[in-house]
């Protein structure tokens, strides 16, 4: 089957990836074209240039940021920045307007995921609160939605990757001046196998870090690969060694697991809350359960449960981030009768997913895609409160708006996966 494996000696940065994947092949007209579908275009210039480092010859790609974009320290090998500090709700939104194909959408929904789900457990703070800094800037996003379009275009069966160099030293980015690598890289990479202190300086950055994680289904040093091309992106700095991502598409021999086959999901930890109720009206639950909403809870929901003396009871879990924990419990004792509540650590798993919005003939439509492994067909389903605002703006029934629209939604899907076929083709 088709591979693209990435070989990561001097690290990877979101510039270098995709001078590499454009020095493989993808035309760099395909991805300026793409490109200018984003609603952010007046914002950055991309150009790609032929370039050498030490006896190398590569590919370098360079994001020359608008006169109103100013410019700050940062993370990436760009030689300059936007900091224009966008949070991950801004970011979603700029997908979601975005003129791109689903898949593309997609694959770029999964990385900035894993990067502002990195952020969240750093800063201890809810998803959507996550501010980018480094990675909300005009030149990260367009190395994030530049990285979905190659590997889109080249529309391999796996990605794999070698043991990825992280550097060694400092580097000033918003939040001050960080040991190598820094928080979020490391974050990211978890579980991950990495090197240190192969180059000074920083080699991986968050957005290249976070376009591993998220697109690669196998890390290691030995593959079986027959090489077909090579490709080469040009860092802006200069290390010890050549500061250069070497990228290879290729056959891969049997025994590497397909990513279609690979779960795609996240691990989160949250906080538990739970307690047994026998003594309050059903009606109260109501007003308990907005409250707790209003506070910050991700989930809240009722178990019947039997108690001593063979009371009927209902159980209320609810489930919330760790800084969360006070003002939920606040919300608990004060909106229903309980007098304790437990607590519990708890870990949980997440498929990767993406929203994008599908025209129909109702207007436009929310759809969540879940992706249950790179490549895989996954599922989707139109968001309820889309299909509810029709109907009523309609005056028709639900069920029957909402069958209409399946079945746009899936003829629309369909047509997007056929014509990402016949590109490969």
């Amino acid at each position: 089957m088709k591979a693209l494996l990435y070989d990561c000696p001097s690290g990877i940065s979101g510039d270098m990836n995709l001078g590499a994947l454009v020095d493989l092949g993808v035309p760099q007209e395909h991805v300026l074209s793409e490109l200018a579908r984003l609603d952010i275009g007046e914002e950055f210039k991309l150009t790609f240039v032929k370039a050498e480092k030490q006896g190398i010859i590569g590919t370098r790609a360079t994001v020359t940021l608008s006169a109103h974009q100013h410019h700050g320290a940062h993370h990436d090998q760009h030689s300059g920045g936007a900091r224009a500090h966008r949070h991950y709700r801004d970011i979603k939104e700029i997908i979601a307007a975005s003129a791109l194909k689903a898949s593309v959408k997609e694959t770029t929904g999964r990385i900035f995921a894993v990067i502002a789900e990195a952020e969240a457990r750093i800063h201890d703070i809810a998803v959507d609160e996550v501010a980018f800094h480094e990675v909300g800037a005009t030149d990260s996003i367009v190395d994030i939605f530049g990285a979905a379009i190659c590997l889109d275009y080249l529309g391999v069966d796996t990605v794999l990757s070698t043991a990825v160099e992280l550097g060694s030293g400092f580097v000033n980015c918003a939040h001050g001046r960080l040991a190598v690598p820094a928080p979020a890289t490391l974050e990211i990479l978890k579980g991950v196998p990495c090197l240190t202190g192969g180059v000074a300086g920083e080699a991986t950055t968050p957005t290249g870090a976070a376009i591993l994680k998220a697109t690669v289904r196998q890390f290691g040093q030995r593959f079986a690969v027959t090489p077909e091309r090579v490709g080469y992106g040009i860092g802006q700095r200069d290390f010890a060694i050549p500061n250069v991502l070497r990228v290879v598409l290729g056959e891969v021999a049997d025994g590497v697991t397909d990513n279609r086959a690979a779960p795609s999901w996240s691990e989160h930890t949250n906080v538990e809350i739970t307690a047994n109720i026998d003594d309050m009206s059903p009606e109260s639950y109501e007003p308990l359960i907005e409250r707790l909403f209003s506070a910050g809870a991700s989930d809240v929901f009722l178990t019947p449960v039997i108690m001593k003396k063979s009371r009927l009871a209902h159980m209320i879990s609810v489930l919330g981030q760790h800084q969360k924990v006070d003002a939920l419990v606040h919300v608990l004792f004060e909106e229903s009768t309980t007098i304790g509540v437990r607590l519990h650590t708890v870990g949980k798993r997440m498929l990767s997913r993406s929203l994008v919005t599908v025209p129909t003939s109702f207007g436009e439509v929310r759809v969540k895609i879940v992706q249950l492994g790179r490549g895989s067909a996954g599922r989707w389903k139109v968001e309820y409160e889309d299909v509810k605002r029709l109907a009523l703006k309609r005056g028709l029934p639900y069920l029957t708006v909402r069958r209409e629209i399946d079945a746009e939604v899936h003829e629309y899907l369909a047509g997007t996966a056929a014509a990402k076929t016949e590109e490969k083709e």
